[in-house]
């Protein structure tokens, strides 16, 4: 198996740039990882939402909003993100929240034809962010 090798460059809004370099037995865990790592440093924080501070809390916010009880797909995720937050995303992105809040059980997931179809997984206890 030929050497797998990320590089992620990122310039945040002070103009601070984050080079992150991942390189060997890279798995899709350790990738999402590396995202959640990214994410905990706030580098993609929008000054225009205070309450919804990042990527990942805004994609949530567009499931639970749009989708609380139905099911949806990382596609129509995107369009529904864009037109809320006036901003383009790439699909990869939503792909990468989407299967984080699976592994993290807020979420499931089933595969149908080519692409996934999600559903929010809800509990009887409520949860307060």
């Amino acid at each position: 198996m030929a050497r797998k090798r990320i590089r992620i460059d990122i310039e945040d809004d002070d103009g601070a740039n984050f080079n992150l370099n991942l390189s060997g037995n890279i798995t899709r865990e350790k990738v999402l990882k590396a995202f959640e790592f990214l994410d905990l440093m706030n580098i993609e924080d929008t000054p225009n939402s205070p309450q919804i501070d990042s990527v990942g809390a805004k994609i949530w916010n567009i499931v639970d909003k749009f989708f609380p009880l139905g099911k949806f797909t990382s596609s129509v995720i995107l369009e529904n993100y864009e037109d809320e937050y006036n901003e383009p995303i790439k699909l990869s992105i939503i792909s990468t929240y989407l299967s984080r809040f699976t592994e993290k059980g807020r979420i499931e997931r089933a595969r149908t034809g080519r692409e996934w179809t999600y559903q929010t997984i809800k509990i009887s206890q409520k949860h307060h962010s």
